[in-house]
């Protein structure tokens, strides 16, 4: 499972366990160290980002998951709250490192699910916190896809250009 990924190169990243360890309040039982992983991994589930490393090993978590049986918390608690890249498919990590390892994942949860509460770890493992989240990380994802499908297109531009511009070259005799 995750535990034996901790030993790998693997990209990892988010660990439950690096929360406990830092800023976590202790009137808080640990649990909430899993919900904003939990939430990250969640959407990922539901827009059919994971690895078949994952599918394999969780199809049943994920299954339940994505039928409401499990919340986004108890998901993550299941993986020891690991988040890393072998959980995740090829488009999932080119995402998760422009999103989630960039910090504008924990920017967006903080603005839309902090407000008011004592800190990042108060927020409340509900479907409807997870919706919230959702619709946010939904729309990043547009926009990522968008920026990688328009620089593809600058890319291959840019390569017919360059073929162009030697096939013109006149060739010294």
């Amino acid at each position: 499972m995750a535990a034996d990924n901790a030993a790998s190169d693997e990209l990892i990243y988010d660990r439950a366990k690096h929360h406990f360890m830092g800023k976590f309040p202790n009137v808080l039982p640990i649990e909430q160290a899993y919900v904003h992983i939990g939430m990250f991994l969640g959407w990922v589930l539901e827009n059919d980002l994971y690895s078949e490393l994952f599918e394999d090993e969780a199809g049943h978590q994920i299954i339940r998951f994505k039928e409401r049986e499990i919340t986004a918390a108890i998901l993550s608690a299941m993986w020891d709250g690991y988040l890393g890249e072998d959980l995740l498919s090829k488009e999932g990590n080119e995402f998760s490192k422009e999103y989630y390892q960039t910090g504008i994942y924990k920017k967006d949860y903080e603005e839309l699910l902090t407000s008011g509460l004592a800190s990042f770890y108060h927020v409340e493992d509900t479907w409807e916190n997870f919706e919230k989240i959702s619709k946010r990380i939904d729309q990043r994802y547009q926009d990522w896809q968008e920026k990688a499908s328009l620089e593809e297109s600058e890319k291959a531009a840019d390569e017919d250009t360059k073929k162009d511009s030697e096939e013109e070259t006149p060739t010294a005799e």
